[in-house]
């Protein structure tokens, strides 16, 4: 190479390394650093391709490309393949190389799509730095078939400079989008701790956990999953600025979406496929319109309380957005949510024994006032018959005194059942032992039936009782008989509790599972708040039988 070559070479360089400093902004910088590179080597048309980790290319930057190659917003530049790319995938494109033809091109020509400027080679150069392949750069001209070596050899060396220039813009972006989203996490944060306090249950507080998301950042779509056993159910989801209701969600198997699996069982963020966040996306938002996702993040989300875990997904338009610093604020916000939730369950427990306290102090109040009222009212009564005995002038009112101490012995019972119901004794030995002890004292002969082995959690144990209280009060009260049965069958999955009697039935008739029946309808609302369902099948032949089916968290059932 002559002197003058040489200058001209060292020139070239030094230009375009002028122009990779000039801007921070990467597609204003490859459309500049393309025109200089092409005024600079006699050359007229060049473009370039960024190529993901995946294999997936994007269409970046151009100058005075052929009009065939425009048409449509330049889809034939956006879509379809080319055997510099193939070279690209099959790792045959180490160094810049001549092209013998533009596939491109040969289409545009194909298929008259319009002025090509008698371009049909041109050549490719492999964008690197370091090891890390990043794209491609094509240069050409008119009727330029063949590049030499020296010409390769500088678009090899600019090609490297691209590649660096490349690559400390996105650690750039990346620094920024970092500050930006953790910036962003102090306000989600706050807003979260104050949804907290007013949040009743842990769906509601998913509800408001993804609509936070989505007004602090800018993910196109974000879910959140509840693990349940071997399902994971879609608490609620935020797609493009708006929260989709959950009723209308469908479970998964874990089974069935590999980067879900591996995010629950190695507990560590996770890489979603398109066909995995776009299943999840479109499942979980069917009345919605979704975008194309092709890619995501699965964050699992562990809690110190069995059967609490989850999965926060994020979904990504376009698959070169997944930084850094998004796996970072993204493990951040799963430890923010994970603290919501015990927060969530302490207040749940907190609310609870205010509850049980309260119940204590009125059962103590009515034990000290009304009930003791009540039992003098009795011994009263009792008193001032036995002075009327014997005198037939007074037998009517001795009647009447009978009728008082049979009143106020009946209300004293009903006091105690109230008082036995608001502060419950005897759970210590056990459900079934509670209930049939409670049965005994209410002139009732109960036999129980146990199946399956484990202990229930304390919120569910004390629901069942309650149920089972009301349940034998109305065997006492309607059934016209003196005997219950009582069976419990316990599994992974589920609880099942049934009393029975072969009474005179007709609780159907008497409106049981509607308002006008206050016994059935505070069992039916018990059973529903611990997630369950009543059932009810009365008849007077047969009797009646009461059944609370609740369905169990995995893990809360402790063998």
């Amino acid at each position: 190479m002559s002197e003058e070559g040489r200058m001209q070479e060292m020139y070239t360089l030094k230009t375009i390394a002028e122009t990779l400093n000039t801007s921070n902004d990467l597609s204003t910088m490859l459309d500049t650093v393309i025109g200089k590179l092409l005024g600079l080597t006699g050359l007229t048309t060049g473009w370039l391709f960024l190529i993901g980790e995946r294999g997936e290319y994007s269409f970046m930057a151009d100058y005075n490309l052929p009009p065939a190659l425009q048409r449509q917003e330049k889809q034939p530049m956006r879509c379809g393949t080319c055997w510099c790319l193939n070279r690209f995938w099959d790792g045959r494109l180490d160094n810049a190389v001549n092209v013998l033809n533009c596939k491109r091109l040969e289409d545009a020509r194909e298929y008259q799509w319009g002025d090509t400027y008698d371009i049909t080679h041109h050549a490719t150069v492999p964008l690197r730095s370091g090891e890390k392949m990043l794209g491609l750069l094509n240069v050409a001209a008119p009727n330029k078939e063949h590049f030499s070596d020296s010409e390769l050899a500088l678009l090899q060396a600019v090609a490297y400079q691209i590649g660096s220039a490349i690559e400390r813009m996105r650690l750039y972006r990346a620094e920024q989008r970092r500050a930006d989203l953790f910036a962003k996490l102090g306000g989600f944060s706050s807003a979260l701790g104050l949804a907290v306090n007013e949040c009743k249950h842990l769906d509601s507080l998913a509800e408001t956990t993804v609509s936070l998301l989505g007004q602090h950042y800018d993910w196109p779509f974000a879910a959140l999953l509840k693990l349940r056993e071997d399902r994971l159910v879609v608490q609620a989801a935020h797609v493009v600025g708006a929260l989709q209701q959950r009723s209308l969600y469908e479970d998964f198997s874990s089974d069935g979406l590999n980067g879900l699996q591996r995010a629950i069982d190695l507990h560590r963020i996770t890489k979603l496929s398109a066909s995995e966040v776009q299943e999840i996306a479109t499942s979980s938002a069917r009345s919605l319109p979704v975008p194309v996702l092709s890619s995501g993040l699965a964050v699992p989300i562990l809690s110190i309380i069995p059967g609490e875990a989850g999965v926060l997904v994020v979904g990504y338009a376009q698959s070169s957005i997944l930084p850094q610093a998004d796996h970072e604020v993204l493990e951040a916000i799963a430890e923010h949510i994970t603290a919501s939730w015990e927060s969530l369950k302490l207040a749940e427990q907190r609310r609870e024994l205010a509850r049980l306290e309260e119940r204590n102090r009125l059962a103590r109040d009515l034990h000290d006032s009304v009930n003791q009222i009540l039992f003098s009212l009795s011994l009263t009564a009792k008193g001032a018959e036995s002075m009327m005995l014997g005198s037939a002038e007074l037998e009517p009112m001795r009647e009447a005194m009978k009728d008082v101490r049979s009143l106020s012995q009946e209300a004293l019972k009903e006091m105690r059942a109230l008082i036995m119901q608001l502060r419950p004794a005897g759970l210590e030995k056990g459900l079934m032992n509670a209930l049939q002890e409670y049965g005994a004292g209410q002139g009732l002969q109960v036999v129980v039936h146990r199946s399956g082995m484990g202990s229930l959690p304390r919120s569910v144990e004390d629901g069942l009782w309650r149920i089972g209280q009301e349940a034998l009060n109305n065997v006492r009260k309607h059934a016209g008989v003196h005997a219950a049965e009582i069976i419990l069958h316990l599994s992974n999955r589920e609880v099942t509790l049934s009393v029975t009697d072969r009474g005179k039935g007709g609780a159907k008739r008497r409106g049981a599972l509607s308002t006008r029946s206050l016994g059935l309808s505070i069992m039916k609302e018990r059973a529903q708040a611990l997630g369950g369902r009543l059932e009810l099948v009365s008849s007077a032949r047969k009797g009646t039988m009461v059944t609370v089916i609740v369905p169990l968290t995995s893990g809360t059932v402790e063998n």
